[in-house]
């Protein structure tokens, strides 16, 4: 009996271990900014983009996305941070919707155009925070025929559905490795790589969220080590089998974490295996 009451206390242990780390990022402060929309009534025109995240719906980022200014993208480090956008109801209540808020993920960028002023075309000029947000999205808070309205937003942990997606592209000594479907920051400071017959080694960003190694790994198994820009680093130890081929996606398990605990009764040990039965990021989307 004691012994289980020990093995219940590490199980314990484990589980809040798990979910400090799971919840560290913590939404930001509001902040005063701009939105308008672009893509069409089905977002279909938002398909692809700067980050790199290529078909939105087969990826499962849905319509529920947006192009961010210069001052926002910060040069694809932003790529995949979530934000939660309300209309400013009590600057423009002709076109606002009144306590409505959507929460989306950065997927492209919205480049500056400094031929019009910043207050009438050049809307994502720097050093304006502006969200070019899917049409569908940009209606959950605004009238269409308002066309750009300000908002208030901040910067919210992402919630996805699955694990963290790793798609490999490029050739011989240049693995492109497309990184997707990332909960929590969302977005990525830093990436290594280790093949089965290497150490780590460190990967750099190519463009968006795609990060490059040139490194000879044909063949060989891949783990990930990926290191959110909440500075939450996250092993996906041979995620990839040694028969990959270039083209493919492998996703990370997205199930609870099971703990098995090796117990020594005297004549019979046993294996218990116990479930922290926690509900992790990215298991459950819900938009406000």
């Amino acid at each position: 009996m004691g012994k289980l009451l020990l093995a219940f206390a590490i199980w314990l242990q484990f589980c809040n271990y798990f979910a400090i780390n799971v919840n560290a990022f913590a939404p930001s402060g509001w902040m005063k900014g701009h939105a308008t929309f672009y893509g069409g009534s089905d977002a279909s025109g938002t398909m692809g983009g700067a980050c790199g995240y290529g078909n939105l719906y087969s990826t499962g980022y849905g319509t529920r996305t947006a192009a961010l200014s210069t001052a926002l993208f910060n040069d694809g480090a932003s790529c995949g941070e979530c934000y939660r956008i309300m209309c400013d109801f009590q600057t423009d209540s002709r076109w606002c919707i009144r306590g409505r808020s959507v929460t989306i993920t950065a997927t492209n960028f919205c480049p500056p155009n400094f031929a019009l002023p910043n207050n009438n075309g050049g809307w994502c000029n720097p050093p304006l925070q502006h969200f070019d947000m899917a049409q569908p999205a940009w209606e959950k808070i605004g009238i269409y025929r308002g066309g750009i309205v300000p908002v208030l937003f901040q910067k919210v942990p992402c919630k996805k559905h699955g694990g963290v997606r790793f798609t490999i592209n490029g050739r011989s000594y240049f693995e492109l490795v497309l990184i997707t479907n990332v909960a929590g920051a969302g977005s990525i400071q830093s990436v290594s790589i280790k093949g089965s017959k290497t150490g780590w080694l460190a990967m750099s960003r190519n463009w968006g969220a795609n990060w490059q190694s040139n490194a000879y790994l044909n063949g060989q198994s891949l783990s990930f080590k990926v290191t959110t820009t909440d500075g939450q680093t996250r092993f996906f130890t041979d995620i990839v089998p040694a028969n990959w081929g270039f083209g493919q996606t492998f996703q990370s398990p997205s199930s609870p974490p099971q703990f098995f605990l090796f117990l020594d009764v005297g004549r019979d040990s046993t294996v218990l295996a116990l479930d922290c039965a926690l509900k992790r990021e990215g298991e459950d989307q819900a938009i406000p």
